[in-house]
């Protein structure tokens, strides 16, 4: 069984800025020139009790000249302040802006190339987490918190130069019994604040997928009776959250811990800065600039305590989106997404009407399992086959692995010659192309549905491939033909309708191959009919490859391949 990458629920937080750091490396002068301009302000802002200390010892020392010059200061920093502060804000957001952007479209990429195998095998909620509502919690933290993150860093920066400036003996004390506390509770607060905020993302992406579940399913449920099943499943699913959640939240009361750490500490400051003064060892105004700048550094760490949540649940949300592009980078050693369209050619260019040929084909979902065992058949240009078979003899991941969805454990399938693994994908879908049971729609009128093709087909053309295949009377059927709007379609339209959509599809990009997976199953026999008569006026060089279980549909083609026990058993 070929090894399939799977994305971990709960990732490594560790070294996170590092590993996003050739992400952001496209921006490190807009980010250079943002921490500059916020160094600046914030070197403002801690000179401010330099100065206020300045003038106290000046109305000490009864020199009003010194007064008025520390009062000038003042009025110059806080508007430099004003100035650097609002710069450095706006050329972080922008640069931040910049950085997600580019983080969402490289995941949106990255998984419209992904192989389907990995789709399948993780929940849609997840992946849609991962890609929308972690990356706008990133977005909202770039806009809102990290500019204040970056502005107490500097704070607590440019404090200690102030501080051991004026008196390492008070900066001493400062330092044995603020920061050995201050440690110690932050060090509690990452222990507990990890794995819980981790388990949170987690149990919120499993809520996600549990109601995408139910929207996906909401007819069956509601029909079969199951919706009581799914019901208490959601509750249950909630009340883990709930649960991890209230996790968070208690790790977040140990962040909390730091405010008597911060009031014992100003108790011991001026305790030994009055004994100091006293003794002549420092003036008034060093104790008044260490009262000052303390209670600066105190109010810049309650800031932090405040964004340590946020910080910590952005950093869960960038692991997880980190996480998700490594996961999906492509990989040469294993069955990666082959380059896309505008990666240049990417492959051989193949015949416009080729033999397919599938050569000793083994494929596992589960280890130890063959779904198809050895499987070799040739098909010829222009051949018109139905594959038949009980359900459960792999008809379906056969489809999906001659059209090159799936990549073989081993064994070969080719088309004129070439392994579709060599293949890009432009050149691929050109030469064969899948029309499964489930058509996919998008919201919007049918001529928005019917142009989901590669060039961008227009009204005429989407006009004449349905005229064509004989269609016409069906679309003018509808309320407003071509611009009939479906809203989200599979609520407006039959399962048979839905498969005339992907014949249509099919038939602007006049592929050499064309794959039905069960195109006439489970619809109405007028519908049916109208489907086989359309599939009947295709080209005749078109290989053409059906998978069904109706009688009439099997007798309509000259050649059957008959699936059983994982292996071709015969032609007819």
């Amino acid at each position: 069984m070929a090894e399939h990458q799977h994305l971990t629920a709960t990732p490594d937080q560790r070294r996170v800025l590092r590993r996003v750091w050739p992400h952001m490396r496209p921006e490190r002068r807009g980010i250079a020139l943002a921490l500059l301009a916020g160094a600046a302000a914030t070197a403002t802002t801690v000179a401010v009790p330099a100065v206020i200390g300045a003038g106290v010892d000046q109305i000490l020392a009864r020199d009003r000249s010194g007064l008025f010059t520390a009062v000038a200061a003042l009025t110059v920093l806080a508007l430099l302040r004003l100035i650097l502060f609002r710069q450095s804000e706006l050329l972080l957001i922008a640069v931040g802006e910049r950085v997600v952007r580019a983080l969402r479209e490289l995941a949106v990429t990255r998984l419209s190339r992904a192989p389907l195998r990995f789709l399948e095998a993780h929940p849609s909620g997840d992946l849609l987490r991962r890609t929308t509502t972690e990356i706008a919690d990133l977005a909202n933290f770039v806009r809102g918190q990290l500019p204040d993150v970056l502005t107490v860093a500097a704070y607590l920066l440019f404090t200690t130069v102030l501080l051991l400036t004026y008196s390492p003996l008070l900066t001493l004390a400062l330092a044995i019994v603020f920061v050995p506390a201050i440690v110690c509770v932050l060090r509690l607060f990452k222990k507990a604040a990890n794995p819980a905020f981790a388990a949170e993302a987690a149990a919120a992406g499993t809520v996600a997928t549990t109601y995408r579940e139910l929207v996906q399913s909401r007819e069956m449920l509601q029909t079969g009776g199951g919706i009581g099943f799914w019901r208490e499943r959601f509750l249950a699913d909630n009340e883990r959250r709930y649960r991890a959640a209230r996790r968070s939240q208690r790790s977040l009361f140990l962040i909390s811990l730091a405010r008597i750490v911060q009031s014992l500490t100003t108790a011991v400051l001026l305790l030994v800065g009055g004994w100091l003064a006293a003794r002549g060892s420092i003036s008034v105004g060093t104790v008044v600039v260490f009262i000052l700048a303390t209670r600066q550094l105190f109010d810049s760490a309650t800031q932090a305590s405040n964004l340590v949540g946020q910080v910590q649940i952005s950093l869960v949300g960038l692991a997880r989106l980190l996480d998700l592009l490594s996961t999906t980078a492509p990989r040469a050693e294993i069955h990666a997404p082959r380059p896309a369209v505008d990666d240049g050619p990417g492959g051989p260019v193949t015949a416009e009407r080729g033999v397919l040929e599938i050569e000793d084909l083994r494929y596992s979902y589960v280890a130890g399992t063959e779904v198809l065992g050895g499987l070799s058949v040739r098909v010829e240009p222009g051949e018109r086959v139905g594959l038949v078979g009980p359900t459960g003899s792999g008809k379906t991941t056969l489809a999906k692995l001659m059209t090159g969805l799936y990549a073989p454990d081993s064994g070969t399938v080719r088309y004129d010659g070439h392994d579709l693994a060599a293949l890009a994908p432009a050149e691929l879908r050109r030469r064969i192309v899948l029309i499964p049971q489930r058509v996919h729609m998008i919201e919007g009128t049918l001529l928005d549905n019917l142009r989901l093709v590669p060039g961008d087909p227009d009204e005429r053309s989407i006009a004449e491939a349905v005229e064509h295949l004989g269609l016409t009377t069906w679309i003018n059927s509808l309320d407003e033909g071509l611009h009939t709007d479906l809203g989200r379609g599979t609520g407006r339209l039959s399962a048979g309708e839905l498969q005339l959509i992907g014949l249509v599809r099919a038939a602007l990009l006049d592929p050499a191959v064309l794959v039905l997976d069960e195109a006439t199953a489970d619809i109405d026999p007028e519908t049916a009919r109208t489907l086989e008569t359309a599939i009947d006026t295709l080209r005749a060089d078109r290989t053409l490859i059906v998978i069904a279980h109706r009688e009439a549909t099997i007798k309509r083609l000259p050649r059957t391949i008959r699936l059983d026990e994982n292996a071709l058993l015969a032609h007819n």
